[in-house]
Formats: C-alpha cells, structure tokens, sequence
C-alpha cells in the first residue's frame, strides 16, 4: 500500500463528524454542516450567493464561534450567506479546501504548512491570524507526576499530523524519546483520538495523559487530570499561533472583497472579544451548544477561556518554528514556506482601522 494511501486511511478514522461529506482523500473527509446565517438585505459580496467557511468545536477557534454567534461575519458579507462547517481537526480541513468544498478555514499552523506543501504551494494562503495558546499536557496524577513518569506512557493527541500532535512529538523528542510519527509507538505512545472521545479514553484509563486544546484539556481537568505543561511555556513571551485563517488561492483570486468581508468580521470578533470577554465566553459557549448540543460548563469553560489569547497577527515566524517541528519529527520534508502568507487584504482591514501592520516573517507572497 503506498504511504499516502495509509495515511490517507489512518486519518480518515479519526474525522467522525458524519454529516457533512467532503469528497476527495488527503487527512480525513468528514465535518458536521454548521447551517447558515440569514443573509441580511444587501447586494451580494461579489456577487457570491454564500461563503462557506470552516471552523473546530474547540475554544481556539473563538473568533469564528463569537463570530458566528454574535453575527459578524453575515454583517460584513451583506447579501451573500455565510454558512458553516465545523471539523475535527485541521488535516480534514485542509482536505475540504484542497476538494473545493470549503472556501476559509480557521486551521492550525501544521496542517496549514502540510497542504501548502503538498500542493506545491498552489492550493492555499494564509490570510490572516486569530488566536494564540489554549493548548496543555494534562495527565493522571496517579500515574505521573512529573515529565520524567510520561514515559512509558499512552498520551493521545487530536490527529496525525495535527498542530497537537507535530508538538508532542516534537517535545518527546527534546526528552530524548524516540516515537515513530506514523504508529505513535515508541518510548511513549501517541494515540491519534477525537477530541469529543479522549475525554472517556482519559476516564476509562486506555490513555494516560493528553496534548490537547481547550477545551478539551480543561474537560480532563474537570475529570481529576493535571495541567503537566501549558504549551505556551515552551515559547519567546508565551505566545504561538494556534489558529489561521486560510483560503483557497483560487477564491482569494477570484473574490478578493469576500476575503476582505471575512477578515474585517474577524477583526471585529476579535476586537469585541477582547472588549467583551465575559460576553464573549458566553457567546462562544452558545455558538458550541449550538453545533453540538451542549454548552460546557462553568468549571470547564472559565479556565480553558482565560489561556487562549486572541489577536489578528499571524505570528507567521512561530509558524516557521512549528513546520521545522514538523520536520525533525519526520511527518515532513523541509519546506520552501515562501509565499504561504498574503497579508495584504489584513493588512487594508487593519490600516482601516486604525491598527499597526502584521509581518510575514519574510514568508509572503511576492
């Protein structure tokens, strides 16, 4: 079987989300229709009848639940509907726009530098940033106690070849552990599990330990976990991308005023939520019961919201620092990440606004 096919299939267990086919095989297939907005009275936003945007159940993703739920988005594209697709993880996401079956997406860094990669840097760009931490090592205290008991043990993580997943290896690795990236066996065990399930895989004892976002790790928290690490510890002045915002290179070229319309509602999440953060945590929290059918509750909302910060910089040179993860955990080849960013319709949006420009880190279109 070639290495793609299998990896193709390993991914494709773990997208479990069935309501929403996206055809097409690369990281996983599948993501749950998060329905529309009612497109408000106006002229379409270049004469698109919708925008299909894309986005995680997870509380990294803020900006897109606050700015679903809060309206922004279908503010900024007037006439022309925004409707939504929430996924697993970002490989799946990643497969959607590759597919043309998404046009943005709120993904991670690692599967962002995967499929410009592997489309030769011709399928997709990163347009914008949104939010920064939110990401722990929680595990039994019963079993470990301190980093040196993590060995030897099952430590699960969203998705092969998730931004979670490239962290982990890459920290076991600075342990001195040796983990093979495509089965996860080795001085440690990475087992590949859908955020909705480690929790119960946690609590049943099959694994012991997880690298997870919010609010997941605060879900282990609640469940007698312990916080080992904040990933944002591990990073110049604690902050790292956790979230872009990407699009095809096809639809950034052919409708540039719906990218714009999508950024200026990103921005204008962000600033809300920023000015609004008990409103804002709220909101998110409604946009979540909303797409799974519960909200979270206060001893798991509170503390996974105070650890994500969110902000339109993409913090691009963290990126660069991420896929080098990447690539010494051997889930990628060294990559030529030179044209991955085009800031420039941000950079117009915040310019608008009044605001400082963001940098490329040099990794910009030309």
């Amino acid at each position: 079987m070639p290495a793609t096919t299998a990896l193709c299939r390993a991914l494709a267990v773990t997208a479990v989300l069935p309501l929403l086919a996206l055809a097409a095989c690369g990281y996983g297939s599948q993501a749950k229709d998060a329905g529309t907005a009612r497109a408000v009275s106006g002229p379409r936003t270049d004469g698109l009848d919708s925008v299909r945007i894309g986005y995680f159940g997870n509380l990294t993703h803020g900006t897109a639940l606050v700015g679903a739920q809060k309206g922004f988005f279908q503010k900024e594209l007037g006439g022309t509907e925004a409707k939504y697709a929430v996924f697993n993880a970002g490989p799946s996401a990643i497969e959607a726009l590759n597919s043309d079956s998404l046009d943005v997406a709120f993904i991670g860094p690692s599967p962002a530098v995967n499929g410009w990669t592997k489309a030769d840097g011709k399928n997709l760009r990163i347009v914008g940033g949104s939010a920064s931490g939110g990401v722990k090592l929680v595990v039994n205290p019963d079993k470990v106690t301190s980093v040196r008991d993590v060995e030897g043990k099952r430590i699960a993580t969203p998705q092969l070849g998730n931004t979670q997943d490239v962290a982990f290896l890459d920290w076991a690795a600075r342990q001195g552990w040796k983990v093979d990236p495509q089965s996860g066996k080795g001085d440690v065990t990475v087992v590949r599990s859908d955020n909705k399930v480690t929790p119960d895989a946690f609590r049943s004892g099959s694994v012991d330990g997880a690298w997870v976002p919010e609010p997941t790790a605060s879900r282990l928290v609640a469940q007698g976990g312990k916080v080992l690490l904040d990933e944002a510890s591990l990073w110049p002045d604690g902050k790292f991308v956790i979230t872009n915002i990407v699009v095809r290179q096809e639809f950034l070229d052919e409708h540039p005023k719906a990218v714009e319309a999508v950024l200026r509602a990103s921005v204008a999440s962000n600033r809300w939520i920023n000015a609004h953060p008990e409103e804002a945590k709220e909101a998110a929290n409604a946009r979540l019961a909303a797409d799974t059918g519960k909200p979270l509750p206060a001893n798991v909302l509170d503390p996974a919201w105070k650890s994500i910060t969110f902000l339109d910089d993409p913090l691009a040179a963290t990126l660069r620092t991420q896929a080098g993860h990447a690539v010494r955990a051997g889930l990628l080849e060294e990559p030529d990440l030179k044209g991955i960013y085009d800031l420039s319709l941000l950079r117009k949006v915040l310019r608008a606004a009044g605001r400082p420009a963001v940098d490329d880190a040099g990794l910009g279109v030309s």
